[in-house]
């Protein structure tokens, strides 16, 4: 988030309990992530949006610290107006313009994001809809009553966003509603036209099982796959710690390098940035640079899944092969594989490594160095 370019905070709402999903909704997992995770990072990709402050029970906002910084937070109301009141209450003053949007709608565009905030920076308030496609009927007491125009109505959709003194106006003066459904009744209460900006039907609300199928049918429809290939070498040498995935490996020897020399988390890495073509460690983290000296190796695959979540890529497979003469690795391979599948965010079985021997030819051969050979296979969203 920028706020040299940003101008506006995001409410996201997601306090709901979830009744008709049998549990919270925002929590449950699509294509490997929470659905308030891929809400928060559409918004998080959104130049216009500087802030962003998400209204969800304590137990979601501890889940969203591990994976997201600078998020502000408020507790969810007793209805969904009295959240968004507690939200808009923690939004920074100084933008003008308040973006609410409800958590249980993952694949909402940053594209659509951007159009709205500006229609209502420059015309006061706009809504995200999209034409209705079905008939309408009016019912009373299980009877037709009238059939609407079709041609004229629109389902609103979220963010709804406001010059953030109109939102702070329209929830003080009808905020105690209890019949309101979205802000923009309120807004429009205070005879403010709401602009519409048509959207698209894949920013649907995740509601019912249905929906969670739906959503998760439309993100594959969208992806590609994509496999990195990567590659390390460093000289062993006695009195070093030696790391190998994470892990510490008892031995006389260590890797020897300007990070802590953990040569498979530096295979496995490139590969990945690889398959992303997003060039390789060194650009990120330079040798040359002294402040980086002994940097764990963690610390730099811990970016490089910064940048995968960034992309909206997911990591499928990862397949490792140490070549050394020494240690024997074999004992090894299961508390690797669970280290490597614990820093990349994957389960174990979705992780192979494994190694072999130089038949004592070369350095390598001799003990005096040791290589690294990594494959891993993407799942990236167009």
């Amino acid at each position: 988030m920028d706020k040299k370019t940003g101008f506006a905070s995001a409410v996201i709402v997601a306090g709901g309990s979830g009744t008709r999903m049998g549990r919270p909704k925002q929590m449950l997992p699509l294509a490997g992530q929470p659905v308030l995770f891929r809400t928060v990072r559409a918004f998080l990709n959104t130049p216009e949006i500087a802030q962003v402050v998400v209204v969800t029970p304590l137990e979601n906002q501890a889940l969203l610290q591990k994976e997201f910084k600078n998020l502000v937070y408020a507790l969810p109301g007793e209805t969904r107006l009295a959240s968004v009141i507690n939200g808009v209450a923690k939004t920074d003053a100084s933008l003008p313009v308040v973006a609410v949007h409800d958590g249980a709608r993952p694949l909402v565009k940053p594209g659509f994001i951007s159009r709205c905030v500006r229609e209502a920076q420059e015309y006061g308030a706009a809504v995200l809809a999209v034409p209705v496609k079905d008939t309408v009927k009016e019912c009373k007491d299980g009877v037709v009553t009238r059939t609407l125009e079709r041609n004229i109505l629109w389902a609103a959709q979220t963010p709804q966003c406001y010059r953030r003194s109109l939102l702070v106006q329209a929830l003080e003066k009808y905020g105690a509603l209890k019949d309101a459904t979205d802000e923009s009744q309120l807004v429009e209460k205070l005879g403010v036209q709401v602009r519409v900006v048509p959207s698209d039907y894949e920013n649907n609300k995740i509601t019912t099982p249905e929906d969670l199928i739906f959503a998760e049918a439309l993100m594959q429809e969208n992806v590609y796959y994509r496999t990195g290939f990567g590659f390390d070498l460093h000289r062993m040498e006695p009195g070093i710690k030696m790391f190998m995935g994470g892990v510490e490996i008892p031995h006389t020897k260590g890797f020897v390098g300007h990070s802590d020399g953990d040569l498979v988390l530096h295979a496995v890495c490139d590969a990945i940035l690889g398959a992303l073509c997003e060039g390789e460690i060194g650009i990120l983290f330079p040798p040359t640079d002294p402040t980086i000296k002994g940097i764990c190796s963690v610390d730099i695959a811990r970016k490089v899944l910064e940048i995968v979540r960034r992309r909206q890529a997911q990591i499928v497979h990862i397949d490792a092969t140490i070549i050394t003469q020494e240690p024997k690795i074999k004992p090894h391979y299961q508390t690797v594989r669970q280290s490597l599948a614990r820093i990349f965010d994957m389960d174990v079985k979705d992780v192979s490594f494994k190694s072999k021997s130089h038949e004592h030819v070369g350095e390598i051969g001799q003990g005096l160095a040791a290589m690294c050979q990594a494959v891993a296979t993407l799942k990236i969203k167009e």
